[in-house]
């Protein structure tokens, strides 16, 4: 379970929230919302350990995420604004590369992007990729990194009406297994049969 406890967050010397206190348990999505600037970049990256926060602290599994930082890294699949994909590399070669940095010995990649409709550019650099195309091999990770929390940062950009429609059912299949997810998105999102929780900033 995620618990965040009286966090404060700020942008240099402006604050940006303060006293922000919520959980998240096994199966639950949360959607946070705001306008921007109101700080939901600035809350994920700290949720993932990338920002240190004003104050508050963070905890999985009722011990703080500095009491245990590589558990919880290992725990964390993180979708930015950012792709984070490298461009001479091909999409396989993307997620067999981010497989090796976490705890996964062997990924299936190919069939994880032939289900995001990637399979005829698996083999081809990303580079030459659309950024509709390039956001799915970002979204790959979800498929084939084992991780129970997904923290996602704008998801739903430069998606088509289908991959938007593929993201959100690979999306109920993790909350099915017990995953947590957080999410931004300036539209609205619904997940077959699961219930999805609110937080708006500013």
């Amino acid at each position: 379970m995620l618990e965040v406890v009286n966090l404060a967050c700020a942008r240099g010397d402006r604050p940006l929230f303060r006293d922000l206190s919520f959980s998240l348990k096994p199966g639950e999505l949360l959607h946070v919302r705001g306008e921007n600037g109101s700080g939901k970049t600035t809350l994920l990256r700290t949720l993932c350990g990338l920002s240190q926060p004003a104050a508050g602290e963070i905890r999985w599994d009722g011990q703080t995420i500095r009491e245990q930082p590589e558990t919880y890294r290992e725990q964390i699949c993180y979708i930015g604004h950012g792709n984070a994909i490298h461009g001479d590399l091909s999409p396989i070669e993307n997620l067999q590369f981010e497989a090796c940095l976490g705890a996964e010995n062997r990924i299936e990649a190919k069939p994880a992007l032939e289900s995001l409709g990637l399979g005829r550019v698996a083999s081809l650099p990303a580079k030459l990729l659309s950024q509709g195309q390039k956001r799915r091999v970002a979204l790959a990770r979800l498929a084939v990194l084992n991780r129970t929390l997904w923290v996602l940062d704008e998801p739903f950009t430069a998606l088509d009406v289908r991959a938007v429609d593929r993201l959100l059912a690979t999306l109920g299949l993790h909350l099915g297994r017990g995953g947590l997810c957080i999410l931004t998105s300036h539209q609205e999102v619904t997940v077959a049969d699961w219930p999805l929780r609110t937080l708006t900033l500013g």
